[in-house]
């Protein structure tokens, strides 16, 4: 049986989705979004304490820096992807599993 944490732990990530190869480009706020959903998981805490606040702010500013590098240093030959079509297909992908669009 999955501890509770461990459960509350996988849901954490899901909101992290492929941020290359986007037209329009990824923004910057859907970097940071990416970046603090990254923390959250690997820290355990959907919310830092006012002790670790700190620390917590300084991990997504350097997750997000480095992702933003990232994606500029990354090369594709591969045309852009269709943000709406990917959009649909993570809702067909929810009905799927859950039966119903989340």
């Amino acid at each position: 049986m999955i501890r509770p944490s461990l459960r509350r732990l996988r849901r954490m990530c899901r909101n992290i989705r492929t941020l290359y190869n986007f037209e329009p480009p990824t923004t910057r706020e859907e970097i940071r979004s990416a970046a603090i959903q990254y923390v959250r998981k690997v820290s355990g805490m959907q919310k830092p304490s006012r002790a670790n606040e700190p620390a917590f702010e300084h991990a997504v500013e350097a997750v997000a820096r480095v992702t933003e590098q990232l994606l500029d240093e990354l090369v594709t030959t591969a045309p852009p992807r269709d943000r709406d079509l990917e959009a649909e297909r993570r809702r067909a992908r929810a009905v799927e599993r859950f039966g119903r669009v989340a």
